[in-house]
């Protein structure tokens, strides 16, 4: 058996080297190559180049670079189709991948796709590029199959890999002492890791600290940095609304800061679930642009009533989610409070989420591989 992978950054990475082990386990004979990272390689799947060649964010990186982003394709689609795999899975990446997909299949290809588009949150409609592109997607929420029924798209469930890999909730006050921080009241502050969030939501986030700072003596504040280039305008924005708060940063290491904290205040995003799943309570902020603010909300773009992954994921919502003009620090703080000093507050969220984790945590890679063997055996 022969089989293409195509990962479009380093968590598809990690996310394809386990399949392929996964698939190794269940078919030895099996032989795969594609656009790799190091854990793609490591797992023993022979390269056609790169994924770094993938890593772009934002229009002034992308625009300049898509001459060689349509050149890597039309090589990738002459390299596959010359080796005629049995199926070509592509990971995440999907503004590059399903395209890709798209002319494979066109070519008589089996394609598969990992990590389904967020279409039940918005832009529904793009269901019909994607049964374009692929015959089978592999979904990391439970309650993605269910959009693509009557589609023509076989969906399976196969779990999320960050709960396999987050098993149990981290001792508080050995992440504490790793980052260097007091054993004491501790918050946790995630602005974003995009500078467009950061822009909206640290001012916001630090009066919400200076409030709350002001009320409980003693607190401390962590925010793990997600990108150097960010690190010089968060410490701005503290300086001038949050100058006498306790407050350090820390570069990366977001897993630990979640971990030391005793509630997280954080920008709607994949943070959210890492938070749910190292087991902290949580209080949702964003803010964006009014214009873009009234399409997603007025304009109907926007498809589900909560923002955040905890709230979408929990039989019964228990996150706060303030939104534009409610993300302010007068009910950002009062959120905030309960989680910090009332432990039965807390124990509301834990309650909700232990649920959730029990759900995601199924071995994404092994159900991974199973459906991707199961959607070949079950072709015409």
């Amino acid at each position: 058996m022969k089989l293409a992978f195509v990962a479009g950054e380093l968590s598809g990475d990690q996310l394809g080297g386990a399949i392929i082990e996964a698939l190794r386990r269940e078919r030895p004979d099996i032989d795969c190559f594609g656009l790799t990272g190091p854990r793609m390689e490591a797992a023993g799947c022979r390269s056609l180049g790169s994924i770094e060649q993938l890593s772009l964010m934002g229009l002034a990186e992308i625009l300049p670079a898509l001459p060689r982003l349509f050149r890597l394709r039309a090589r990738l689609i002459d390299q596959i189709v010359a080796a005629q795999p049995n199926a070509v899975v592509s990971i995440d990446a999907p503004d590059f991948n399903l395209g890709l997909q798209q002319r494979l299949r066109e070519r008589g290809l089996h394609t598969v796709h990992v990590v389904s588009p967020t279409i039940w949150a918005w832009r529904a409609g793009r269901i019909k590029g994607i049964r374009r592109a692929v015959q089978q997607m592999l979904c990391l929420f439970p309650f993605e199959p269910a959009h693509y029924a009557g589609s023509g798209v076989r969906a399976d469930f196969i779990g999320h890999p960050l709960a396999d890999e987050i098993q149990a909730a981290p001792d508080t006050s050995t992440a504490r002492a790793h980052l260097g921080l007091a054993d004491r009241l501790t918050l946790a502050v995630l602005p974003g890791s995009r500078g467009g969030e950061v822009r909206h939501l640290a001012p916001v986030f630090a009066q919400t600290v200076a409030r709350l700072s002001a009320a409980l003596p003693g607190l401390q504040v962590v925010t793990p940095v997600a990108k150097s280039a960010l690190r010089e305008g968060l410490a701005a924005q503290i300086r001038q609304w949050a100058p006498n708060a306790d407050w350090r940063l820390i570069d990366g290491q977001a897993h630990q800061a979640l971990a030391a904290a005793n509630a997280v205040l954080l920008a709607s995003g994949t943070a959210t679930l890492e938070t749910l799943l190292v087991g902290r309570a949580m209080v949702v902020g964003y803010r964006t642009a009014p214009l873009t603010a009234w399409l997603m909300i007025k304009g109907g773009l926007l498809k589900t009533r909560h923002v955040s992954l905890p709230n979408l994921l929990s039989r019964t919502p228990t996150v706060p989610e303030r939104l534009q003009a409610e993300c302010n620090p007068l009910r950002l703080a009062a959120d905030v409070m309960p989680l910090l000093v009332d432990g039965a507050a807390r124990q509301v969220q834990l309650g909700a989420f232990a649920d959730v984790r029990q759900q995601l945590a199924v071995g994404a890679a092994a159900q991974a591989a199973r459906a991707i063997l199961s959607g070949l055996a079950a072709r015409p």
